[in-house]
């Protein structure tokens, strides 16, 4: 992609969402993390309601370390995948005693070698928790950077990440996350994406895009 065209698209980032940010409610690195490993497959919305007494009940990383795998998944039990939630919180939870001093690490690689931790939820919270330039590939981050055209149809989600890193200055990776994620679940949706008035739809690579487009002019 041209530097001109992604200029384009961060300007219209810039002028849609210039305050966006991380919508997971939390107040250090822990609940970050376990707000961010509840979020897959979830909304944000679903996490933050359930979080509100999840984080006051749960306070250490202790706490989850040591509570019976049936008493956590009774508490996750409000949203998706909750079982397997439960079991990778508990297990991310002793290995960060074990082998982190209770503390949530700060490097990518080491998140990731933690139970339930994969790439995007890693480069979540490096770019969120410490301020580590990340591009997190989220649903919605994949499927706009497909239709803008940052990155082809077929291309792997580390693959997408790898091109965005490419294209977008660094300095840039994590703002522009924010507002690829507000793009996508706000304007440019999965099924019903505001096409009528996009400022950017003109560059959009879905065909039945282009059919609007051609209807429209």
């Amino acid at each position: 992609m041209n530097k001109d065209k992604v200029k384009r698209i961060l300007d219209t980032f810039d002028n849609m969402f210039p305050d966006a940010k991380c919508e997971l409610n939390h107040e250090n690195h822990l609940q970050l993390l376990i707000a961010v490993m509840l979020s897959a497959q979830t909304t944000d919305a679903s996490v933050n309601k359930l979080t509100v007494n999840l984080f006051q009940k749960y306070q250490t990383v202790e706490d989850y370390a040591y509570v019976s795998i049936d008493e956590l998944e009774k508490d996750l039990h409000s949203i998706g995948l909750y079982r397997h939630k439960a079991k990778n919180i508990k297990a991310m939870a002793n290995q960060l005693i074990e082998r982190f001093n209770g503390e949530v690490p700060s490097t990518h690689e080491e998140l990731m070698s933690l139970p339930g931790v994969g790439r995007k939820t890693a480069n979540v919270v490096v770019s969120e928790g410490f301020g580590v330039p990340a591009i997190a590939v989220d649903t919605h981050v994949e499927r706009i950077s497909k239709r803008l055209g940052f990155a082809k149809k077929d291309d792997s989600v580390i693959i997408v990440e790898k091109k965005l890193q490419k294209a977008i200055p660094k300095q840039r990776w994590t703002k522009t996350h924010h507002q690829m994620i507000f793009f996508g679940r706000y304007h440019c949706k999965s099924l019903n994406p505001h096409c009528q008035n996009c400022p950017l739809i003109d560059i959009c690579h879905e065909e039945k895009r282009k059919k609007y487009l051609k209807e429209r002019s």
